[in-house]
């Protein structure tokens, strides 16, 4: 799209404001809201903002204004809010592409994809919770007859939610996301949405999209739309899986190989970037499950319907859900991911340690199809097989201790990133929950 068919796009459209959108530290959206005729100020020199204000910047209120330039490619309609669009902007400073920005920092991977004549591509898929606020404030399921112990997949609960459901999807495919299929997951009030995998700077910029259009629908209707990694301590958390392959210049998938002795169609490169993510698992942990509450959910054990869909363990597997990295043949799933993740760090991330791997051609190992959470933690460890961190605490000192991502995102920004994650984590370290003061108040 040229400045000039953006501006019929606009017009045919009646658009009369657009959102110049970038992601803080923690993923979340933020925008300025500029009239359509001022198009082309943030196409060349950006909407302002003061950094300061914006979480994870590491900008002083002295300094110069952060910019940002929107992308033309990223122009689409905000179908939940008639007369606006949105463009997705990167972050300049001083007239340069500013190194914090995280989407800046995921374009500086893929060029080293790109530099191998090679397309990173990712299918992200989003697991939220449908919920509402009782008359005292309280978090509770959005539908009240939602309450199976096993509801995975189940019609009622699917068909109940339907007015949000349809809403939300309709509006994805007005901005042309190939939707192919919404499923009530297994905790109660809990969906997934699917839709066909791109290169993987479009999908963060969609991954943002849907968060977007999920909350501001779902308010609309008096509900909340939540990613939060794991709402309710007894049913299953909300992941965001990633789906990753590369293909070469001629179109050929690059970790697929039909040869491959173990069945699981990897090619050796597939295997080596496979490797890369397993020797970088602790520290990628605090990259793709950011929040305190993540830990929640990467919990050794199950939640009450009996089944889960959150790794604990270093591993690989063939269709093995209980694995950190699935293998649905000729591909990789990477399970580690939730709804708090910034979707271009952790791509980021992940291009970092997977090129690791295929650099040092790291050896993942051998295949684990049994079910890991039938045997216990000293029975894994003797099968060399080792806990993801447990909290965000030990992930954070993993990544401290992980010289790659310092190397390949910038130690500027991982300092900033342990920074503001270790304030959060001293937050909720001092923090008196209800468990304790029910436990203790009286105890002694």
């Amino acid at each position: 799209m040229t400045p000039a068919e953006a501006k019929e796009f606009l017009k045919k459209n009646d658009i009369k404001f657009i959102l110049a959108q970038f992601v803080d530290i923690h993923g979340v959206a933020k925008t300025k809201s500029v009239p359509a005729s001022h198009l082309e100020d943030v196409l060349e020199d950006g909407a302002g903002f003061a950094g300061f204000a914006v979480w994870g910047m590491r900008m002083g209120p002295h300094g110069a204004d952060y910019m940002a330039r929107g992308d033309l490619s990223t122009l689409s309609l905000v179908p939940w809010q008639p007369g606006y669009a949105r463009i997705v902007c990167d972050g300049y400073v001083n007239d340069e592409p500013y190194p914090l920005d995280t989407r800046n920092i995921l374009a500086k991977q893929l060029k080293r994809m790109s530099d191998k004549g090679w397309t990173f591509n990712t299918g992200l898929e989003p697991e939220f919770s449908l919920l509402k606020r009782d008359e005292n404030g309280q978090v509770m399921i959005a539908d009240d007859s939602d309450g199976l112990d096993k509801p995975c997949y189940d019609y009622k609960g699917l068909s109940r939610s339907r007015e949000f459901l349809e809403k939300f999807v309709e509006s994805l495919q007005e901005v042309d996301f190939d939707v192919y299929q919404i499923d009530h997951e297994d905790a109660n009030g809990q969906f997934e949405i699917n839709y066909t995998y791109t290169d993987a700077m479009t999908s963060a910029d969609r991954y943002v999209f849907v968060r977007m259009a999920g909350g501001e629908i779902a308010n609309q209707l008096g509900l909340i739309c939540s990613f939060m990694p794991k709402p309710f301590s007894d049913r299953t958390g909300n992941g965001t899986h990633m789906h990753m392959s590369i293909t070469d210049a001629d179109g050929k998938m690059v970790f697929h190989d039909d040869s491959d002795k173990n069945n699981l169609g990897l090619s050796r490169l597939g295997y080596h970037f496979l490797g890369g993510l397993l020797a970088h698992a602790p520290a990628l942990c605090a990259l793709l499950a950011p929040s305190v509450n993540s830990y929640k959910r990467l919990v050794v054990g199950r939640a009450l319907s009996g089944a889960t869909w959150a790794p604990a363990y270093i591993s690989f597997g063939d269709n093995n859900r209980t694995s950190m990295v699935r293998v649905p043949y000729g591909r990789l799933e990477l399970r580690l991911g939730d709804g708090s993740m910034n979707p271009y760090t952790a791509a980021a991330a992940v291009i970092a340690a997977g090129l690791d791997g295929v650099e040092r051609e790291l050896d993942p190992g051998e295949p684990q199809n049994f079910n890991f959470y039938d045997y216990t933690p000293e029975q894994l460890k003797e099968k060399g097989i080792d806990t993801l961190p447990q909290s965000l605490h030990e992930a954070l000192l993993a990544l401290e201790a992980d010289d790659l991502f310092k190397e390949q995102l910038g130690a500027d920004f991982i300092d900033e990133f342990l920074t503001v994650k270790r304030m959060e984590w001293v937050e909720y370290s001092r923090h008196v929950s209800d468990w304790e003061q029910q436990r203790y108040v009286e105890f002694y």
